[in-house]
């Protein structure tokens, strides 16, 4: 049976453990299709995890299955879940990972349950707690939960098993706190970096209609640096430049150069977005 399973971590690939993953998957399932979305995450950043994986899943075929292990957490009691979507399936830790895409087919409030925050999923959302050992490799090490865990588990499920086979139900899920633009009583709209790319791009959680109506006349300022208006692609101007990339976010982009190193920016940095009278306050 063919079917595909993509893999987001932050494992790297300098090392076996992606190769290893795959190696498990194949052996239950030698002719799934594996898909590699990003293993450069930024060492147990699960918000960075998030946000990768939102911008890419939902371009793959319906029911494909997506393995996410960024999970600073493994060997612990944390639960280790299945979430089916009417469009995909998701193996990865309850550690709020998946929180984006859950918060594409969620409008129930997130709770704070003893400082966590919970959501209680939709009924059109399936999660299902990983607690049937006999789908495990055994031993499972209590450092790579990716391996023993989550691999077997979809390659099982891409061969048709049902998530009820592999433990128990359950109703709510671990959300993070996701960052959300805010505007600040000087006008000026605040967001932050939520990715930096191989190009150095400056991927912010600040949307295109986020922005205001004349954006030739608004700056967005990152640190000390400012940039003037809105450019349409990454060659419309020399130097630090602003635009809306191909998720559907502000990027702060440098021409022929690499804006992440030149800004010594990194992820959760501040970006500001200020209109014309807004600019000198």
């Amino acid at each position: 049976m063919s079917a595909i399973i993509t893999l987001t971590t932050d494992l790297g690939l300098t090392g076996a453990y992606v190769a290893a993953m795959k190696g498990v998957i194949l052996g239950i399932n030698p002719e799934a299709r594996l898909v590699d979305i990003c293993h450069n995450i930024e060492p147990q950043n699960i918000c960075q995890a998030a946000f990768i994986l939102v911008t890419a899943y939902s371009f793959f075929p319906h029911k494909t299955i997506h393995i996410v292990v960024v999970d600073p957490d493994v060997g612990t009691e944390r639960r280790a879940i299945i979430l089916r979507t009417q469009s995909a399936d998701f193996v990865a830790p309850d550690n709020g990972v998946l929180s984006y895409v859950i918060q594409q087919s969620s409008t129930k409030p997130v709770e704070d349950i003893a400082g966590v925050q919970r959501m209680e999923l939709e009924p059109e959302l399936q999660a299902v707690a990983l607690t049937e050992p006999r789908f495990w490799r055994s031993p499972v090490s209590p450092t790579f939960h990716g391996r023993d865990i989550f691999a077997p588990v979809a390659a099982l499920l891409s061969l048709g098993f049902p998530p009820l086979d592999f433990g128990e139900a359950v109703t709510s899920v671990t959300m993070l706190p996701l960052p959300h633009p805010y505007q600040e009583l000087d006008g000026s709209l605040v967001g932050h970096i939520l990715h930096i790319d191989s190009f150095g791009n400056l991927i912010t959680n600040i949307k295109s209609n986020d922005l205001p109506q004349t954006t030739q006349a608004m700056t967005t300022m990152v640190g000390n640096h400012s940039i003037s208006g809105l450019s349409l692609t990454y060659a419309k101007e020399r130097g630090l430049l602003a635009l809306i990339g191909s998720s559907g976010y502000l990027e702060v982009s440098l021409r022929g150069g690499n804006a992440g190193a030149f800004l010594n920016a990194k992820v959760g940095d501040e970006v500001r977005i200020k209109t014309a009278g807004e600019v000198n306050k």
